[in-house]
């Protein structure tokens, strides 16, 4: 499974088994403000909306952008993972 990022769409897609999962962002001059995350109910529960938010945030970071977690799903997986926590800087 791979994660590509369509960048005129401003999200970051993983084709799964029902469609697609992503994880939506607009771009706000140096940062990266994510704002939705969803994938087919057929696929909940399979850590594929963890696999498709954290390559969106390694790319972000490796680009250099600011994460801004909007979204209840990037909130709560930037707990989990508090590498990717860019409000302490």
């Amino acid at each position: 499974m791979s994660v590509t990022h369509n960048a005129a769409r401003q999200r970051y897609e993983l084709p799964v088994a029902h469609g697609l999962a992503i994880v939506v962002y607009r771009q706000q001059g140096a940062a990266r403000v994510f704002t939705h995350t969803e994938g087919p109910p057929e696929d909940e529960g399979k850590g594929l909306g963890a696999l498709v938010v954290k390559a969106a945030l390694e790319d972000t970071r490796k680009h250099g952008f600011k994460i801004v977690p909007a979204c209840s799903f990037v909130v709560a997986y930037i707990r989990r993972h508090p590498e990717f926590d860019d409000s302490k800087l």
